[in-house]
């Protein structure tokens, strides 16, 4: 009986919503006088007048009862009159977000941005609508618009993530759900538990590296056959339209989770794949002894290289569909950290500066402490990293492809098999000097450079920092090597297509890893950059 004004006050609202998100112009801020009449549109201000007032009268019945007691339950008329507008709301919310993000089972092309508009003019309808009759029941709307619809967001959230948990959370443990204001729950469409996972899985199917290929320079996806683009950066703009702020973080946070469940699989391959198996481990460190000094040339490269890559053949395609697989995510938490520092920048550019700030100084004290321990460092009982994390994220200040997602131990020949992987893939690839970076050159083998650059950073940071070092003197080795055989004379100066393609890697590798140029000029002579630059812009 309680609900009964809540829900008649949400179904005029809806008619309100229907008038302000379809018939009614907004008047813009100069207009002709002899137009004045068409934007008055004095039916449409009538009746949205007419279900105001109707709302007003209900709100006012409900606060003009006394604080009552029911047997021993006391009964707050505005408090009872709030949690009834938070619960319909957020039956409606859960519910639009729900329907608005449902996939056909066949990728189709613009569905998702005909979704994400659908949904967005949704939201803005509610929230406008909210916002509108805030003052006529004597509510804060927008308090209560972002306090639930946030709740709605992390509660899917948080029920998504669980598949990726050995301990499950379950509903009566969540801090989101509410006994008073309860989200509901729908059936599963697909694999995905809810419309958050739905959503992250349709934009991995949309930039699948097997059909799709990244260009960095337009921050979009290109279909590998039609050469036509399939998706850019504008999307995840159209998803914080649509779902928000809390929902462009929670779907960086399922990201993350599919992340760490991928370098898992990395690991469990390498070590019970690689490292139980005594031929492949025999091969390797041949192979490792056979390179050494690090620092010099080998002697015939090719025939080295193409005698040990093949033996290995069998970890090669299931390895680098993982970390393209890892490499296309952390492409789209990248963008989606731009995206976020984007509006934070613009929306709260004084709470962006002071948490880059913040940010930088603890940053700062935690090197100066491994520099010098007897320099203090937060503790495990200061709360202030724990806290800072979700500001962090939520502006997203910092690189994905830099965090740690696993604990792993150290793995003998890891940089090797690594340095290995990246030979025996590039020659799939070919530079093409149009886009200023490498395609794959065949369609029956794609190959997504930036996505597997991208992987392969990630992995290499769940291991020690000597690992990311060791890969560039392997590979630097090679070019060298490479290049030596490959002279004839003094005169000669073409690179060779694999050559090519390793600059060109490590000049993606070291901007993803963040580092700077000089240590790859420690392992290959600046010159060779010159000569790399000069014949891919010729």
């Amino acid at each position: 009986v309680l609900q009964v004004i809540p829900e008649s006050i949400f179904a005029l609202l809806a008619v309100i919503i229907n008038i302000l998100s379809k018939k009614m112009v907004e008047v813009p801020t100069r207009l002709d006088k002899d137009k004045l009449r068409d934007y008055a549109q004095l039916d449409e201000r009538y009746e949205v007048a007419k279900h105001t007032h109707a709302i007003s009268v209900f709100a006012e019945g409900i606060l003009l009862m006394k604080t009552t007691l029911v047997g021993i339950i006391k009964i707050d008329p505005k408090q009872l009159l709030e949690d009834g507008i938070r619960k319909e709301l957020v039956q409606q919310v859960a519910k639009a977000l729900h329907n608005g993000l449902i996939f056909s089972s066949k990728l189709k092309p613009g569905e998702l941005v005909q979704k994400l508009n659908v949904l967005g003019l949704s939201m803005d309808a509610f929230c406008r609508s909210f916002e509108y009759i805030q003052d006529y029941v004597e509510i804060y709307g927008l308090k209560i618009w972002q306090e639930e619809v946030s709740r709605i967001i992390n509660y899917n959230i948080e029920q998504e993530c669980n598949s990726f948990l050995e301990t499950k959370i379950m509903d009566w443990q969540s801090i989101y759900q509410s006994s008073t204001v309860p989200i509901p729950r729908f059936l599963p469409i697909d694999s995905s538990v809810n419309f958050i996972g739905r959503l992250a899985r349709e934009v991995l199917r949309i930039t699948d590296p097997k059909t799709t290929t990244y260009i960095e320079q337009l921050s979009s996806w290109f279909d590998i056959r039609t050469r036509e683009e399939v998706m850019n950066s504008s999307i995840f703009s159209l998803i914080q339209k649509s779902i928000g702020t809390p929902g462009l973080v929670g779907l960086d946070k399922l990201i993350s989770f599919m992340i760490v469940k991928e370098l898992q699989n990395i690991d469990v391959m390498m070590n019970k794949g690689i490292y139980e198996d005594p031929n492949s481990m025999k091969i390797v460190s041949d192979f490792a002894k056979a390179i050494l000094p690090l620092k010099g040339l080998i002697n015939n490269p090719s025939r080295v290289y193409q005698s040990i890559i093949p033996k290995l053949m069998k970890y090669w395609l299931s390895l680098t569909d993982i970390v393209v697989k890892v490499g296309q995510m952390q492409v789209i938490r990248r963008q989606i950290a731009n995206e976020l520092s984007f509006s934070c920048k613009f929306d709260s550019k004084i709470l962006f500066n002071t948490l880059q700030t913040l940010n930088d100084s603890v940053m700062k004290d935690i090197e100066a402490h491994y520099k010098d321990p007897t320099l203090p460092y937060p503790g495990e009982d200061n709360p202030l990293l724990y806290e800072m994390t979700p500001y962090i994220e939520s502006t997203g200040i910092g690189n994905p492809s830099l965090k740690i997602y696993i604990t792993t131990k150290k793995q003998p020949y890891f940089s090797i098999f690594c340095s290995l992987l990246v030979i025996s893939q590039l020659p799939k690839l070919s530079f093409q000097k149009s886009l200023g970076g490498m395609v794959s050159k065949k369609i029956t083998e794609p190959l997504d450079s930036t996505s597997f650059a991208m992987g392969l950073v990630t992995l290499l940071k769940q291991y020690h920092s000597d690992c990311i070092e060791q890969l560039i003197m392997l590979l630097g080795q090679f070019v060298r090597s490479t290049v030596g055989s490959t002279t004839v004379n003094a005169k000669y100066t073409e690179l060779s297509s694999d050559v090519i393609n390793v600059l060109s890697f490590l000049d993606q590798f070291v901007t993803f890893a963040d580092l700077s140029r000089k240590i790859v000029e420690e392992q290959i002579p600046a010159y060779l950059f010159e000569v790399f630059k000069d014949q891919i812009t010729s």
